[in-house]
C-alpha cells in the first residue's frame, strides 16, 4: 500500500471527539508486564486469556492497555534505530494523580529517564520492563497554554521540578482534611 505524501486540497479533519481508546504492547513476560502495569502504576487487571494476553484498565473501561505475548515470549526489546513504539502516554486527571504516580514509581525503584515542563503539560519518562516507553504526564488546562502571536502552540522542553510536584501531594492531604 502505497500513501501520498502530498497535501489533498478536500482533506478534511478527523472528528474532534476522536480518541486514542488502547495500546496493545507485546511483552516477554506476562507475569511481570501485569505487576508492572497494575503492582507499579495502579492500573486494573481487567480480563486474562491464560498465559497469552491481560487487559488493564483505570475506572472501569473495559481495556485501556492490552499486553499480550502472542509474537513476543521471552523476547527482547527493539534494538535503537529501529522503527516501533516510541513511547505511550498516559494522561492523569490531575496534578496530585501525577505526583501520586511519581510516588507510585519511587516507591517501586522504577528509575525515570526524564522528567520535562513542556508548559502545556508535565511529563515523566520511563520505561517498562519491556523497554515500551511510557510517559505519564497530566494536562495544565487549555487557557494556561502559551501560543505565539499568530495563535500557535509554544510548547517547549523545561526540566521539571520533581520536589515541586510531590508537594501537589501536600497540598491535596491538606485540602481533603
Amino acid at each position: 500500500m502505497s500513501i501520498s505524501t502530498q497535501p489533498k486540497s478536500d482533506n478534511r479533519p478527523i472528528h474532534p471527539g476522536t480518541r486514542i481508546g488502547h495500546v496493545h504492547l507485546k511483552v516477554a513476560d506476562l507475569e511481570r508486564a501485569i505487576a508492572f502495569y497494575c503492582d507499579v502504576l495502579g492500573f486494573e487487571l481487567v480480563q486474562r486469556m491464560g498465559d497469552q494476553a491481560a487487559f488493564v484498565s483505570a475506572g472501569g473501561y473495559h481495556h485501556h492497555i492490552g499486553l499480550n505475548t502472542w509474537n513476543s515470549k521471552g523476547g527482547t526489546p527493539p534494538a535503537p534505530h529501529h522503527t516501533g513504539l516510541f513511547h505511550l502516554a498516559i494522561l492523569y486527571p490531575e496534578r496530585a494523580a501525577l505526583a501520586d504516580a511519581l510516588l507510585r514509581l519511587r516507591e517501586a525503584g522504577v528509575r525515570l529517564e526524564g522528567a520535562s515542563d513542556h508548559a502545556v503539560s508535565e511529563a515523566l519518562y520511563l520505561s517498562d520492563p519491556d523497554g515500551n516507553g511510557v510517559e505519564l504526564y497530566w494536562d495544565r488546562p487549555e487557557a494556561d497554554w502559551p501560543r505565539l502571536p499568530n495563535g500557535d502552540l509554544n510548547m517547549v522542553t523545561l526540566p521539571l521540578d520533581l520536589e515541586n510536584l510531590m508537594s501537589s501531594l501536600d497540598s491535596q492531604q491538606a485540602s481533603a482534611a
